[in-house]
């Protein structure tokens, strides 16, 4: 090691919420900055809060169910719901390893140089902030640099609340490299050479995640890819490629989920060469798509493509089947458009259970009746409807009017962002009727997959 060798700590908080379910779960933002400092020559050690596989947590209790395809729950122990959300009748966990085992961790791994401390939904920002609190116990002089998406969409609210020492904004790797030089007072390092995310950090490794592009061309109104990512920059096909030789060769990675927001874009240029470089080079994995691709750009060369090389988890965002609601937050799919993409996958060999389609519950006066027509629509076009509550983000274009509409205090209480609690529900949606439309939607997809 040179002399200017550091120790970094990464860490990935808890999540403290009402539900969580791990779908390929790993802070990649993190590792890609822990992957760079480690090329840098410093000494990168990680606590991932979240990782079912945790050594510390081995002898405290047995390990969650696992689903196929490496996803399932997390660990979990009920918490007392904080103040602003006392009056939500349910129970509020905290989800990932105990605090003993955290505490094993720190010991274990010793007093580090900085600790690097990512953050997700803003609304999680319980879990990050305790974290920093034990941090601070275990190691009182180590500063604590807290960045993602809670630091960058509430900012200020994480300056005053979470006692870290500094609170990134952005997702600019070379911006966050120059700022983790300047707390350890060592020069700042250029990236250089290929520095692929520090996964090989976890103690068991099944799963991996990457994205092919940064951030997204489109502007819905309800995402804030555009201020986490800045500008769309795709990657080269072939520097893609040799990420995912990498994995699959040396570690034996069986499942590798996708992060992009927008993977069909220029898809003659980018994802076509890309899935032909898979087959090509006889990459065998099975891949996913958690976030869903746009209809719109859907062929079926593509869908056969997919199908071939091994992608197994396919979404579809559609959101809402009203043509006016589907203006105001995007414009980027019509009915017709997610209708024909179904029918590409089925022909492509995609069986309907596989097919899964994204519609939000909770938009800014949406009514239950609206999501309930999508659903009809999606199981008649042949496929899986699937339900994602609205969560109001702060920067987006949507914001304004979740704040309008909603009785809580969205801009004071990130706590209120909550997707789980329906923050924009009122007199034509509350959460009863979205209790309902679960439980009706549950045991639809039980007969259309096992039948009556």
């Amino acid at each position: 090691m040179t002399q200017t060798s550091k120790k970094v700590l990464l860490i990935n908080p808890w999540i403290c919420d009402f539900a969580a379910y791990d779908l390929w779960a790993k802070p990649l933002g993190l590792l890609s900055l822990g992957g760079c400092l480690r090329t840098d020559g410093h000494r990168v050690f990680l606590i991932d809060c979240l990782d079912v596989y945790n050594p510390w947590m081995e002898l405290e209790k047995s390990r969650p169910s696992r689903k196929p395809y490496h996803c399932g729950q997390f660990h979990k122990e009920p918490i007392d719901r904080p103040n602003p959300l006392k009056s939500i009748p349910r129970t509020y966990s905290r989800y990932g390893i105990s605090e003993t085992a955290f505490w094993k961790g720190l010991q274990s791994i010793g007093r580090p140089d900085v600790v690097l401390l990512t953050s997700s939904m803003t609304y999680w920002y319980p879990g990050p902030c305790h974290v920093v609190n034990l941090v601070k116990k275990a190691f009182p002089a180590v500063p604590v640099i807290l960045g993602g998406v809670y630091a960058t969409l509430c900012h200020e609210h994480a300056v005053v609340n979470s006692g870290a020492d500094f609170v990134f904004s952005g997702g600019d790797i070379g911006e966050a490299l120059a700022l983790v030089a300047s707390v350890l007072g060592v020069p700042s390092q250029k990236i250089r050479g290929i520095s692929y995310p520090a996964f090989d950090l976890y103690p068991r490794l099944h799963t991996v995640c990457l994205t092919t592009s940064k951030g997204c061309p489109y502007r819905c109104g309800y995402c804030a890819s555009s201020v986490l990512a800045g500008c769309f920059i795709q990657r080269r096909p072939h520097d893609v490629l040799d990420e995912l030789s990498h994995w699959v060769e040396t570690f034996q990675i069986e499942d590798i989920a996708l992060y992009d927001d927008a993977l069909l874009v220029n898809a003659s240029t980018h994802f076509i060469p890309l899935a032909q470089g898979i087959r090509e080079r006889n990459i065998r994995c099975r891949f996913h798509l958690p976030n869903g691709i746009h209809a719109r750009g859907l062929t079926f060369e593509i869908a056969d493509l997919m199908f071939r090389v091994g992608f197994k988890t396919v979404r579809l965002g559609l959101e809402t089947i009203d043509p006016a609601r589907q203006v105001a937050t995007g414009g980027k799919v019509s009915d017709g458009e997610v209708q024909r993409a179904i029918e590409l996958l089925r022909e492509a060999g995609y069986p309907s259970r596989d097919i899964g389609v994204y519609l939000m519950a909770g938009l800014p006066g949406q009514t239950w009746q609206e999501l309930e027509a999508g659903i009809e629509k999606v199981f008649q076009w042949g496929a899986l409807p699937r339900i994602a509550e609205y969560s109001p983000i702060p920067h987006t274009a949507l914001w304004e009017q979740a704040v309008s509409q909603s009785s809580y205090d969205l801009e004071g209480e990130p706590l209120f962002q909550n997707n789980s609690i329906l923050p924009c529900q009122w007199e034509g949606f509350t959460a009863e009727d979205l209790g309902a439309i679960k439980v009706r939607l549950q045991q639809r997809v039980r007969k259309e997959i096992f039948g009556p």
